[in-house]
Formats: C-alpha cells, sequence, structure tokens
C-alpha cells in the first residue's frame, strides 16, 4: 500500500549524527549537542515550530588510518551513514522537515537516500567552501569529506557509491554547487566537462546572492522535485569554528540571504548543517551564530509556507459556499471518484509505484549558462 506524505509547515524533525570519522581530526562530533546548547531548540519552538528531537546517532570518531591512505576511516563513516539513513526516512514519514545536525559532510548520502525513501527525485544544493570532488585517486590527503560530491554522482571511493543500491544518489545535473571558493586542480578539471550546476563565491556576488540562489534551484528543477539543501559552515568567509575557515568566500549576510530563498521552497526535503567543530568555538560565539541564521531561514520558511496555505485555502472555501445551492451537481460531484496524485509537498513511497511513463530522460540538456561558472579561487587548506 502507498504512503502519502503530506508534510505539515510547523513541524521539525531534529537529528544528530555525531561523527569526525570522515574529517581529519576529532572535534566535528561535538556539533550537535553544542548546536542544541546554543539553543537551537527553542528558538525554533520560540518562532513557531513544533520540533521533535529524535536524538543522536552512535559517535563515530575520527582516527589514524595509515592503512587506507587513500580513503580513510572507510568502514566508521559508513557505520555513520548507515545510523543515519533509516531515521532520515523516519522523520520524512512523519511529515516534518528533517533538520540533521552533523559534523562531517559526509551525512549528505545519508539525507538524500533516506528522502529517496518516499520522495522520487531528490536534488541537492550543496552550500558548501569546497566542492569536495576529489576521489580515492586525486585525493591528496585521503579525506572521505573532500570527496563527497564524487560519492554522491558515483565517482568517489566504490564502497561509498555502493552505499546505495543503484548509483547515482544524485544525477549531477540534479546537483547545485553553492558558495565554493577552493578548489583543487583535479576539482576544476572535472568542472571543466561536468554537467553539475555550479554557482562559485564569485558567482554569486556577480549575481548578488538572491539571484543565485533562484538560478540554482531553477537549475536543478527543485521548483518541480524535492530537494536536499546542505549547509557547510565553512561557506561563510572567516568563520572560525570549523576544520577549514577560509577568506574570500561569501559574508554572513550573503549566505543569510541565500538561505531565506532557498528555506522559503515548499520542495525542500531536508536540511542539513555541517562542519562546526565546537572546539574551535571557546565562547559559544560561532554556535549562536549558526543558531540564529538557521531561525532566520527557518522563521522565514514558515511564514511562507503559512501564506501560501492561506492562498489555497480563500478560493477553496469561497468555491464550496457556491456550491452549496447546487445540491444536484454537488450530489453527482461527490458520486464521482476522485483521481489522487502527488503534488509538489507530498509524494508516494517509490515502493510501491510502477515506474511512469513520461520520467525525464537522462539526455538533459548540460549546456552551462551564465551561473555556471569554472572560474575559482586558488586552493588553499581545503579539506580535500
Amino acid at each position: 500500500m502507498a504512503v502519502k506524505i503530506v508534510r505539515q509547515a510547523n513541524k521539525i524533525a531534529l537529528l544528530g549524527a555525531p561523527t569526525s570519522a570522515a574529517a581529519m581530526s576529532v572535534g566535528h562530533e561535538g556539533a550537535p549537542a553544542a548546536l542544541r546548547a546554543a539553543g537551537l531548540t527553542a528558538g525554533l519552538r520560540e518562532i513557531g515550530y513544533d520540533v521533535a528531537d529524535l536524538g543522536d546517532d552512535p559517535v563515530q570518531l575520527f582516527k589514524p588510518d595509515e592503512e587506507s591512505p587513500r580513503a580513510r576511516n572507510l568502514s566508521r563513516v559508513i557505520a555513520s551513514l548507515e545510523a543515519l539513513k533509516p531515521r532520515v526516512e523516519q522523520a520524512v514519514k512523519s511529515s516534518a522537515l528533517p533538520l540533521i545536525l552533523s559534523g562531517d559532510c559526509s551525512i549528505a548520502l545519508a539525507t538524500v537516500a533516506g528522502a529517496r525513501r518516499y520522495f522520487r527525485k531528490v536534488s541537492l544544493i550543496y552550500m558548501d567552501g569546497d566542492a569536495d570532488l576529489n576521489t580515492p585517486a586525486t585525493t591528496p590527503s585521503g579525506c572521505v569529506d573532500g570527496m563527497v560530491v564524487s560519492h554522491l554522482t558515483g565517482r568517489g571511493a566504490a564502497e561509498m557509491v555502493r552505499f546505495w543500491g543503484e548509483p547515482p544518489l544524485v544525477r549531477e545535473p540534479d546537483l547545485a554547487l553553492f558558495g565554493v571558493a577552493r578548489l583543487d586542480p583535479p576539482e576544476e578539471q572535472i568542472l571543466a566537462t561536468s554537467p553539475l550546476r555550479r554557482f562559485l563565491a564569485a558567482d554569486v556576488k556577480r549575481m548578488g546572492p538572491a539571484a543565485a540562489a533562484h538560478a540554482a534551484i531553477d537549475r536543478i528543477k527543485g521548483n518541480g522535485y524535492q530537494f536536499v539543501l546542505h549547509l557547510d559552515v565553512d561557506v561563510i568567509s572567516d568563520f572560525l569554528a570549523t576544520n577549514y575557515p577560509g577568506a574570500g568566500g561569501l559574508s554572513l549576510d550573503e549566505v543569510r540571504e541565500a538561505l531565506l530563498v532557498f528555506a522559503q521552497q515548499k520542495e525542500l526535503a531536508a536540511l542539513e548543517v555541517t562542519a562546526y567543530n565546537p572546539t574551535k568555538d571557546p565562547d559559544g560565539s560561532g554556535a549562536k551564530l549558526i543558531v540564529d541564521l538557521l531561525a532566520d531561514a527557518l522563521g522565514a520558511r514558515l511564514e511562507a509556507l503559512k501564506g501560501s496555505e492561506a492562498a489555497v485555502a480563500a478560493p477553496a472555501a469561497a468555491a464550496a459556499a457556491a456550491s452549496q445551492g447546487s445540491g444536484s451537481s454537488s450530489a453527482k460531484k461527490a458520486a464521482e471518484p476522485e483521481l489522487s496524485t502527488p503534488s509538489p509537498g507530498e509524494a508516494w513511497s517509490s515502493e510501491s509505484l510502477e515506474e511512469p511513463s513520461d520520467l525525464e530522460s537522462d539526455s538533459e540538456s548540460t549546456d552551462d549558462d551564465s551561473g555556471d561558472s569554472g572560474a575559482s579561487e586558488e586552493s588553499s587548506g581545503s579539506h580535500s
């Protein structure tokens, strides 16, 4: 039997994935607890959300792994994914917006896979200071977090690609890099021939954050398909409470402006926040900044979705009132079976559906436009 997901605008399911396994040092694993302690849950409830805190997965720590220098700690990384995926599924099924707090960017695989349990097609906005396009063959460090986009699109470490039984998890034309300020030479070579959508930091500044965010949504067809929003806090220029802070990226105000656009889309299927390291934030100011950023974006989301619901409800109420005087036609209409089809904001479980005949062809055009640029700043200190 099909499972229908009709999301409720005011519900958030909070999930913690305390892991630093994919990084190159410990610290990330403390992010979920630190963000809660900074008032995230209370702040979201204060602006009108019903927040269900679903707790944390088992902790996965980074450990030196000299036996696998090209992709370190894969067994621990995969353990974190296997723990998170069913909980994302649970959150989606509950009709809430999943908000995942984690250290590692690699949890994006579990988030997308969990969303795809109920939404047939899932796109991805990847807000990050790095492109994360390395592979075991190109990485200078073996840092698995520097390969996330490659894993998602089917080119990374085999163990990670196989996490989803039928790779890729996300097709390249359905994934948009947003705010990238650092690229390694091998990543530049990939982007030269890839249909990945890309809005590098320089592009976002030139276009304006809101315009770039709308363009990114349009390019991945986020207005027709559900999408996951990935936020690595190192996309914020000079944000120090992260393992790889950098200059020349997006300012805090630019990140906020883009987030306001992304968060207000009704097709947003999940939001994940990664790379905050509380050991680099002794006074807690970094955590407070993140909490305020999320409150601004999700507060705007709640207002936008409630406004949209009201706009839909008004004509429906007027139509119902007008039909009260036409009893015979109303009775006839009531007797006719109503066809139920998913619409944006709801979905049927893909396990119970036959493949539709009009699915988008994989031969989609990948021509770049002004929002797609291969230009980049020289890599400096990235988690590659």
